[in-house]
């Protein structure tokens, strides 16, 4: 039987987003998380040589897979074998990787609550069996290891997310070490989504290779490197399972785009591009978490990293699907209904994306303050 998943309800209200758009509205669009800014120019510079120069075909950049496992080395202190980087188009297909070559239909993974909606959806698509852990204010919305300790029987596998979408949490490093080391205690084989890496305004992140050398991690240069639409990301999987990675991602996906590939080689050098983009989403932060108590969202998710803000609007409706589409064809404002990323809790939450340029928070802010203020 064909497995019954749920819509991404962010990507309905960005249809009619688009179409209030083409109706002549001004739409300010913070329901995904995608940079607003495009690839740094020495990425564009080299795809248009590229372009120029050469018919590309199916390929796997030995140059970029190399560039990738020196990164883990000059960031984390971590060995990784260039062979261990197997090039995917984007972190969706290498999250589809990952699960499909390391475990089986049947399998338990689990994985926070609120969590990304693709992992759930995900597992049910490959009839794997999603088992969600409740992470509220008392965890910061993130994993411990001592609720996976508690898992009985333990899963086969847990997926980590730090910094997290939707919450922007991020788990601190002796927490991180912990849950390694439940996981190794216990069998359980982790997948590691650091997509996030690169934006943290509460110190480094950590990879959890640093604590795990088995963990299956999953990267991508959409969000830090703001290469979103060149759909290019990576699995590492160390040892025997980079074989087996291969096999899958060969059949499944053949390559990632040989144009992507060029320009994500250049885009990892890029540092000053992409770390003025980061300034400019510390900022867009700073400007939401002072306008948050003028919109009487008084309790949130710690937004250690990337580029979210999760609130409680649990005071002012129980269908928060209703709610964003209310507030977007209101105000022209489009966020992302909490339901997308808890299906228990999440009709009393939201999700607003700071991804977008400050001119474009402030003037979200400007139009959502009075908006807040009436649904009171």
């Amino acid at each position: 039987m064909p497995a019954e998943i749920a819509p991404f309800y962010a990507i309905q209200l960005s249809r009619i987003a688009h179409r209030l758009k083409a109706e002549g509205r001004s739409i300010l669009h913070m329901e995904f998380g995608q940079p607003s800014t495009g690839a740094p120019k020495a990425a564009l510079e080299v795809a248009h040589r590229v372009l120029d120069a050469e018919a590309m075909g199916y390929w796997e950049s030995a140059e970029l897979t190399a560039r990738i496992a020196r990164h883990y080395d000059e960031t984390y202190g971590v060995t990784v074998d260039p062979e261990a980087v197997v090039l995917t188009c984007g972190a969706s297909p290498a999250l589809v990787l990952a699960l499909s070559s390391a475990f089986e239909p049947g399998d338990r993974i689990a994985l926070a609550r609120p969590g990304y909606v693709a992992y759930r959806n995900v597992l049910k698509s490959l009839h794997m069996v999603p088992v969600e852990i409740a992470c509220g204010p008392a965890e910061r919305y993130q994993l411990t290891a001592e609720a996976l300790a508690a898992l009985d029987p333990p899963p086969a596998g847990v997926i980590v997310a730090s910094p997290a979408n939707p919450t922007g949490s991020i788990i601190p490093t002796d927490e991180l070490a912990a849950i390694a080391q439940v996981c190794r205690a216990r069998g359980i084989r982790v997948i590691s989504d650091e997509i996030y890496h690169g934006l943290s305004y509460a110190g480094p992140t950590h990879s959890m290779l640093e604590f795990d050398p088995d963990a299956l991690v999953i990267n991508s240069f959409s969000k830090y490197f703001s290469m979103a639409g060149w759909r290019l990301g990576w699995l590492v999987a160390p040892g025997p399972a980079a074989e087996r990675a291969r096999a899958y991602v060969g059949n499944l996906f053949l390559t990632a785009p040989s144009l992507s590939q060029h320009a994500g080689l250049a885009a990892m050098d890029a540092r000053d591009e992409l770390e003025g983009h980061v300034a400019v989403y510390r900022r867009n932060r700073e400007l939401l978490l002072e306008a948050l108590p003028k919109l009487g969202l008084a309790s949130i998710a710690p937004p250690d990293g990337a580029f979210y803000i999760w609130a409680d609007i649990g005071h002012l409706t129980n269908d928060s699907l209703a709610f964003c589409e209310r507030l977007l064809r209101d105000t022209g404002v489009a966020t992302a209904p909490g339901l997308d990323f808890d299906p228990v809790d999440g009709h009393r939450f939201m999700r607003f994306s700071f991804a977008v340029s400050t001119p474009e928070v402030e003037e979200a802010i400007a139009r959502m303050i009075p908006w807040f203020a009436a649904q009171s």
